[in-house]
Parts: C-alpha cells; sequence; structure tokens
C-alpha cells in the first residue's frame, strides 16, 4: 500500500500532560498517542519547562506541587501563550469555577478520567486550537 500526502495528517497536534500522579500522566500520554504528539510534566515547574511555542493543547492538574494547574496557567497567560486547556481535579469544579475560568481554562476533567471522555475532550481541544491557528 502507497500513502499519499492526503493519507498523512498536515500537522499532529501537540498535548502537554501534566499531573503529579506519574501513573496517571503516563496512561493519558499512552491513551492519546495514537493521534498526538504527546509531552508530560510531573509538577507545575517541569510544566512551564516543557510548555513552548508547538504546544497545542495543556492538561493540567490542580494540585500539584511547586506550581498548582491554576498557577501554571497564570504564567501561561503572563508569557501570553494561548493552548487550549483543561483542568484536571478530582473535585467539582462548583467551587471554584468562577476563579478557574478567568485563567482561561477551556474544560475541564474530573478523575478518574476515562479514556473515552480524555480523547472527547481533547479532540473538541484540538478542533478549537486548529480553528484558532486558521483565524
Amino acid at each position: 500500500m502507497t500513502l499519499t500526502a492526503a493519507d498523512v495528517p498536515l500537522k499532529r497536534p501537540t498535548v502537554l500532560v501534566a499531573d503529579d500522579e506519574v501513573a496517571l500522566t503516563d496512561s493519558i500520554a499512552v491513551w492519546l498517542s495514537d493521534s498526538y504528539r504527546v509531552r508530560t510534566a510531573y509538577d507545575g515547574h517541569e510544566a512551564l519547562r516543557e510548555f513552548g511555542p508547538s504546544v497545542d493543547i495543556v492538561l493540567l492538574d490542580r494540585h500539584m506541587p511547586g506550581l498548582s494547574g491554576e498557577h501554571v496557567m497564570a504564567r501561561l497567560n503572563e508569557m501570553s501563550a494561548n493552548p487550549q486547556a483543561a483542568l484536571l481535579t478530582a473535585t467539582s469544579t462548583d467551587d471554584f469555577r468562577s476563579e478557574v475560568d478567568e485563567l482561561g481554562f477551556d474544560a475541564y476533567l474530573t478523575k478518574p478520567i476515562s479514556k473515552t471522555e480524555l480523547l472527547g475532550v481533547v479532540s473538541d481541544l484540538a478542533a478549537a486550537a486548529s480553528e484558532s491557528a486558521q483565524h
């Protein structure tokens, strides 16, 4: 079978997954690796080091050592970075939704996260990232 240019996606979006739960981070990376380029980080400081212009989507755990997901997002905002972003949390977002919305998170995922839910949210974020890149 011969592949043509039409068979190869123009650009696989890059997703940065940052969570201090190593097993969860690594599982998410495996789940995403068929369709996305994936970078991983296990704390907030490492997430900032791994972030770069090629990152289209960030998945940030709310509670990480060093810098929380909210603090990482605030730093990305200070850098005028505008990735599509989802907050990973083990608790309901009802108590803190307004403050987190102000930071620019586009989605929320409540742990435990199913593969189906994750892929759906990341697909939506990738579509939004692609759309904003075209404008």
